[in-house]
């Protein structure tokens, strides 16, 4: 199978890349059972990139019912050093209004129902989450977001928190408080522990948040509500598939170094000739380097 470098993981209200060209549907099976759909493989502008809707097609999964560790495995299994996430997010702060991008460097990982490690079962990793977002691919994504910039287009913020939610609701009015107590930025319930398994898999990861709604904190503004996050999201998908179009073309062309690609380096605990055969065979696409 031909190695794929970039990975494209699409949100609510983006369930395919336009740009794709030379599409092939590829289906995939993990150790983890079954990932959210098929992986839609191409090429943007010669590069190599693997399309994968998180939800579904046709947006069937709860953020809790996502497959998370499947989704990564997959990717992995492709040969994916470089991963975008596009994700919609509400904002916990007054200058990243509806319509803004942000690009978060932290996370806050407030779910509780989810697998959220690879390891386990006989094998031990602890792999640093300091710094969850690799700033190269942070740094072409705000490149692209800058060049896709235009009259009326909602403004960058570069650096954040997203603090992850379990969902399905929204949160109550004391939560959204509590999280901007905490020093959260944004809000959404799918980038953890999406970014933990992209770094125990030694994949560069950075996600592109498009902000649809103040959450319920703001006094001025309505509680979020689905039809009003899907209204903004809509208005933000032509600049959404652009961004995503130049970011990918960059990456394949300068190929960065990542801390991400050799986070196992000093995280493994279990050896590999510690390890079952069983547990060798799944894990072998996540022990390779990125």
């Amino acid at each position: 199978m031909e190695q794929v470098e970039v990975g494209v993981i699409g949100g609510s209200g983006l369930y395919a890349m336009e740009a794709l060209e030379d599409i092939r549907e590829v289906t995939l099976e993990t150790p983890y059972g079954p990932p959210s759909d098929s992986f839609m493989v191409g090429k943007v502008g010669g590069v190599s990139v693997a399309f994968l809707a998180r939800h579904g097609r046709g947006h069937r999964l709860l953020p809790t019912e996502v497959n998370y560790r499947a989704n990564i495995h997959g990717m992995k299994q492709l040969g994916v050093r470089y991963l975008v996430s596009v994700s919609a997010v509400g904002s916990l702060a007054e200058e990243m209004a509806p319509l803004d991008i942000v690009l978060p460097d932290q996370f806050i990982d407030m779910t509780r129902k989810r697998e959220t490690s690879f390891f386990g079962d006989g094998v031990v990793a602890h792999v640093s989450m300091a710094q969850p977002v690799c700033p190269e691919v942070r740094r072409v994504l705000a490149k692209a977001v800058t060049a896709t910039s235009e009259a009326g287009a909602g403004k960058l913020h570069d650096g954040g928190t997203y603090v992850c939610i379990e969902g399905p609701q929204f949160s109550s009015f004391a939560e959204s408080n509590w999280y901007r107590a905490m020093g959260a930025h944004i809000i959404g319930m799918t980038n953890m522990p999406e970014a933990k398994l992209a770094r125990e898999a030694q994949i560069a990861y950075a996600t592109l948040a498009m902000v649809t709604d103040y959450d319920c904190w703001h006094p001025l503004e309505d509680d979020v509500s689905t039809d009003m996050a899907l209204q903004n999201l809509l208005r933000n998908a032509g600049r959404a598939q652009q961004i995503v179009a130049l970011a990918v073309a960059s990456l394949g062309r300068e190929r960065p170094g990542s801390p991400a690609h050799s986070a196992l380096q000093n995280a493994l605990v279990t050896q590999p000739d510690a390890m079952s055969a069983e547990r060798r065979q799944m894990l072998e696409p996540i022990l390779r380097p990125g």
